[in-house]
């Protein structure tokens, strides 16, 4: 047994999440641990997805945004404080604060902002890995002027089922690959509700293992002197699921086992269609009706057709319709409410 995912030394919180109502004044959230990367937009109203993490430096303000191409740029009104051991500060400015909005922070635990350097691929990179070795954050620069493979050491103990990247200091998509798309080869954009598209005429990518990820010449992934950013996800049993179901368009949805009860779900369709994002903490309860789409700055969605139970041990689709349970393939990544023996009904 990985001593690292037995109940002792298990920290729940490594991912967790925080709401909280804008009021134009300098304030603390509080936060279930310390986090190391956050997503952060309104919940309620049209708003880009804020992404910031520890490796870049929170408090720096350095976000991208996942819902464009656009390169890293900074927050103007210092909108990120201070971090805690169990908090977030946040500035007055109406960015991360507007008066009477609602917002919400999606967060993940690494290492605390601690990074070494990986040595272990093509290209040194800065890593930093959460106690579980479910997720790593990882800061490499390109390489590549023109069509090749080069493999990025990860930091994880086991090989990534998604990795998400995004380039620093061009404008680039954003790019999605996990062992539930086609092949190690097919992307999916995070920006975008494209269809996933083979990335093999730029360098033919293997498929991770142990200790690194591949890369090839494609804008957003590697090119030469660009500095980029990946987000790993191995799965971890009764912890984080990156899994695919295919939707059955009846209103008796599929039903899919993660083995846990789910906090966060994010899933998109193969073909085009958009991302959604749904958790526990704006929908305790069943049927779940409110989802974000990270790959635009729409307000939230609340239509029927977004019916969802997230139950004890996975989720059920409870809708015939579009846009999650369409007779197509969807790929998802989830997280644990409650890791492991801490499993509860809903």
């Amino acid at each position: 047994v990985d001593p690292a995912q037995t109940d002792d030394n298990y920290p729940k919180e490594l991912f967790f999440m925080s709401e909280y109502t804008g009021n134009l004044t300098n304030r603390t959230i509080t936060t279930e641990n310390q986090p190391d990367l956050i997503w952060n937009r309104q919940a309620n109203n049209s708003q880009d997805w804020y992404v910031v993490d520890s490796t870049r430096g929170i408090t720096a303000n350095k976000y991208i945004l996942t819902n464009t191409t656009a390169l890293e740029a900074t927050l103007p009104q210092g909108n990120f404080t201070s971090v805690g051991a169990t908090s977030v500060g946040i500035s007055s400015g109406t960015w991360l604060n507007s008066g009477g909005s609602n917002y919400k922070m999606w967060m993940w635990r690494a290492n605390g902002g601690t990074t070494s350097t990986n040595t272990q691929g093509d290209i040194d990179s800065t890593v930093q890995v959460d106690p579980s070795g479910g997720f790593s954050i990882v800061k490499y620069t390109g390489t590549l002027s023109s069509s090749g493979v080069q493999t990025v050491g990860h930091g994880l103990s086991k090989a990534p089922s998604m990795f998400i990247t995004k380039s620093l200091e061009k404008v680039g998509n954003w790019w999605v690959f996990s062992d539930e798309q086609t092949s190690w080869n097919y992307g999916l954009n995070l920006q975008t509700d494209g269809a996933q598209a083979d990335k093999s005429g730029n360098g033919s990518m293997s498929a991770p293992n142990a200790n690194v990820f591949s890369t090839n010449y494609t804008d957003g992934m590697n090119e030469n002197g660009n500095d980029l950013i990946a987000y790993c996800f191995a799965n971890i049993e009764g912890y984080c699921k990156v899994g695919s179901y295919v939707g059955n368009a009846a209103t008796d949805g599929t039903f899919v086992y993660t083995g846990f009860k789910p906090a966060f779900m994010m899933n998109k369709p193969l073909v085009a269609g958009n991302w959604r994002l749904v958790d526990s903490q704006r929908s305790p309860y069943n049927v779940t009706q409110n989802a974000l789409s990270p790959n635009n700055a729409n307000a939230k969605d609340t239509y029927a057709s977004v019916n969802i139970d997230l139950l004890s041990n996975g989720f059920k689709m409870r809708n015939s319709g579009t846009p999650m349970n369409q007779a197509t393939t969807y790929v998802y990544l989830a997280f644990a409410e409650n890791p492991f023996k801490y499993a509860t009904a809903r």
